[in-house]
């Protein structure tokens, strides 16, 4: 009994890891933007989550512009439960939501970790931006308690495997950023960009990058305008541009050429009413809109109105995918770096299942080699208490030791039939019977 009761201590339960997602190849952006997940959101989200399962797997959400997905560990499948959960979240009916997912398991899983943080699987061929949002996803997985060594994991080896693709490989070289694609689409609008005066609204990272690019080509005025007015002023000065309320966007907004927009609003924040006032302001002169928010930060029905041109994440696409057949051969040498993170990643999850790892056994190799060990030292001890000779009390150590190994070894070899006795001997004398230096 204590035999059993040793070896239940060290069995690890075979782990199942999955993902389920939906991102800007299988579903439209409007139901993206059902799922997404503000940063805040995350925790409580978690939280929802894993006490929506039988039992409460580990688990993280990335949650981006062009993707939603739920990363999950246990020692069983739940992928019903993680849908009927991502569904309710989402407010749609569950076989409404899975003809938009996709759902992997292990090694696809982990494949796919692995290229999204590459940046093998964005709408921008090598972007590195999804790298800083999966570790913030990581991050908050953390935080709420919902991250355990599994998927801790697979997400430190998607980082690795990411920095060694970023840094053996040439696959975001000639990468067009989302707003590089959006200074571009305006270039095409407007003749001279130095005259042209820009809106930003929100103050987060893609308003950042969007600036940036921006400002490069000097443009005649630039505005923040953000819910934190103090947030919102650190970038105006970064950029010599000018704070705005974001109550005063509505009665302002016709004094702008090209308007970009991204916020974690859940709810449009420039309206169709307040696009058609500004543009009789402007006596019709066009306004360049992106929207790069999911959701929505611009109505979608803006587009339908003359002299607006929006664009939203999913519309600048066609522009971000120029180019990328240069790329080809640094994303041959990427999937084959990622290739190998897989396979070490599943030789880790391997060596963790009993069925088919090795760790348990070493475990309780171990745990028996111990217990040997303890009943010879103590009858030793017990020999010595009565005064017996030391060489003599070291030499039954040793040899009671040694019986106990080769007990086993013994046993098979005059047990084993003949068909299989042959292949035991191989195994003894490989265990066995090696000379010095072997």
């Amino acid at each position: 009994m204590a035999g059993h009761r040793r070896e239940a201590n060290f069995i690890i339960a075979a782990m199942a890891v999955w993902t389920l997602g939906l991102n800007h190849h299988t579903a439209p952006l409007d139901v993206r933007g059902r799922f997404a997940f503000a940063l805040d959101q995350i925790a409580p989200a978690l939280k929802g989550l894993r006490a929506s399962h039988t039992r409460h797997p580990e688990a993280a959400i990335l949650s981006t512009c062009n993707r939603t997905e739920v990363y999950c560990a246990s020692d069983n499948l739940q992928v019903d439960h993680t849908l009927g959960w991502l569904a309710q979240a989402g407010q749609v009916p569950a076989e409404a939501l899975r003809q938009h997912t996709y759902v992997l398991q292990d090694g696809q899983a982990a494949r796919h970790a692995f290229r999204v943080a590459s940046g093998l699987d964005s709408m921008v061929l090598g972007e590195p931006q999804i790298l800083g949002q999966m570790k913030s996803a990581v991050r908050a997985a953390e935080d709420a308690g919902a991250l355990g060594s599994t998927l801790n994991q697979l997400f430190q080896r998607s980082f690795a495997v990411a920095k060694q693709v970023r840094s053996s490989t040439e696959i975001g070289a000639h990468s067009i950023s989302m707003a590089a694609a959006a200074v571009r689409l305006a270039g095409n609008l407007f003749e001279d960009l130095r005259q042209i005066k820009v809106l930003f609204v929100g103050a987060g990272e893609m308003i950042e990058l969007a600036a940036t690019h921006f400002a490069a080509r000097d443009p005649k005025h630039i505005a923040i305008a953000n819910r934190t007015l103090e947030r919102g002023e650190k970038l105006a000065t970064r950029f010599g541009g000018e704070v705005m309320r974001m109550a005063d966007l509505a009665e302002r907004l016709h004094e702008f050429d090209a308007v970009v927009s991204c916020t974690a609003s859940q709810l449009p924040i420039i309206g169709l009413g307040a696009v058609e006032r500004a543009l009789k302001k402007r006596r019709h002169r066009p306004i360049f809109m992106v929207d790069l928010a999911v959701p929505r930060d611009i109505e979608p029905e803006v587009k339908d109105l003359d002299d607006v041109y929006l664009y939203t994440v999913d519309d600048l696409a066609q522009v971000v995918h120029t180019g990328q057949a240069n790329r080809q051969a640094a994303v041959a040498q990427a999937e084959a770096i990622i290739d190998a993170g897989v396979q070490s990643f599943l030789h880790w999850m391997d060596q963790r299942d009993p069925a088919g790892g090795v760790v348990p056994l070493i475990q309780q190799l171990g745990a028996q080699a111990d217990e040997w060990r303890a009943i010879e030292l103590a009858r030793a001890r017990k020999r010595l208490a009565k005064g017996e000779d030391l060489d003599a009390v070291l030499e039954a150590l040793s040899r009671g030791l040694t019986q106990k190994m080769l007990h086993g070894a013994m046993a098979e070899l005059r047990s084993a039939d003949p068909a299989h006795r042959e292949q035991t001997s191989h195994a003894i004398e490989r265990l066995f019977l090696r000379g010095p230096g072997r």
